[in-house]
């Protein structure tokens, strides 16, 4: 065979496995960060559910004093992750900003009354349990109202509900398509070789023997890509995390290591279980149809 011929086989042979690799690759990346938006779900959920809260009302004849100290009971509740009270002054001064004039001086006097903010645990922020606590809360008579937007509680929680259902089935048809798209890279990968796999059967090599070191090669190319995959997440989950701290978290060692574990289970298992039937197809196939 001339030299030229020769490296023109050569490059393309390389290419092939190149392709396969980036393949594989490329599917493993997808899953693999499906996997860690799926993982990650309930802790962007709960940021979403612990944005939701509700404003106490004093009244106006409450002192800063027993204002402080409600706060304070408030902050021991099961249901209450963070309050932040607004004094009348502070509040005044706020509004005022925002008007762009003095309405006190206006008025006389501060209409203004003291203000708690209240922060939910995810667990509370539903419909019934925040109607509950404004009961509750309404019992005491150093409040005056309890105010809260009900009708964006219900849309927040139903449109949590639809979008797992969602990715659930996302989830689901994204590994189908994963399977299929590494099974049939592999499989162009075997056809390649179909007539090497003949001639070795000719020479009375076994089925074992023959299907040995493609199943060594499709396992390669899964470890690989399952190592490129993982370094990629690893620097995508990094940066994002600079840019969105609040639900993204690379404390979470175990759980990023669940991922990075399953993204190499995926690659090296669907890999081996492609090629292992990719080859007995053509150890299988009769000569004729080699050439289909």
């Amino acid at each position: 065979m001339p030299k030229s011929e020769d490296r023109y086989y050569k490059r393309k042979l390389k290419s092939a496995h190149v392709t396969t690799l980036m393949s594989i690759t490329m599917v493993l990346f997808v899953l693999g960060m499906l996997a860690t938006i799926i993982l990650h779900a309930q802790k962007v959920s709960e940021y979403v559910r612990e944005n939701i809260g509700f404003t106490i009302t004093m009244n106006k004849d409450v002192s800063e004093i027993d204002v402080i100290r409600f706060q304070k009971r408030l902050e021991v509740e099961d249901y209450v992750k963070s309050t932040r009270h607004t004094p009348i002054d502070e509040a005044a001064d706020e509004l005022k900003e925002e008007l762009g004039e003095d309405f006190i001086g206006f008025l006389g006097y501060n209409p203004l009354h003291p203000t708690i903010d209240v922060r939910l645990k995810a667990s509370y922020a539903v419909s019934d349990s925040l109607k509950r606590i404004e009961q509750k809360l309404m019992r005491n008579s150093e409040v005056k109202e309890v105010d809260y937007q009900e009708s964006m509680v219900k849309t927040i929680n139903d449109n949590i509900q639809k979008l797992s259902i969602i990715l659930l089935g996302f989830s689901i048809l994204l590994m189908l398509i994963a399977f299929a798209l590494i099974n049939n890279t592999i499989r162009l990968s075997v056809y390649s070789k179909r007539f090497l796999i003949k001639t070795m059967q000719l020479v009375g090599a076994t089925q074992g023997f023959i299907r040995r070191p493609f199943l060594k090669q499709g396992v390669f190319y899964g470890f690989m890509g399952s190592l490129i995959t993982i370094v990629l997440m690893g620097v995508l989950i990094y940066f994002g995390e600079q840019k969105i701290p609040e639900l993204l978290d690379l404390s979470h060692y175990t759980l990023y290591g669940m991922i990075a574990g399953g993204v190499i289970v995926a690659g090296l298992l669907i890999s081996w279980i492609s090629t292992f039937f990719a080859v007995r197809k053509y150890l299988n196939i009769q000569n004729d149809k080699l050439y289909q």
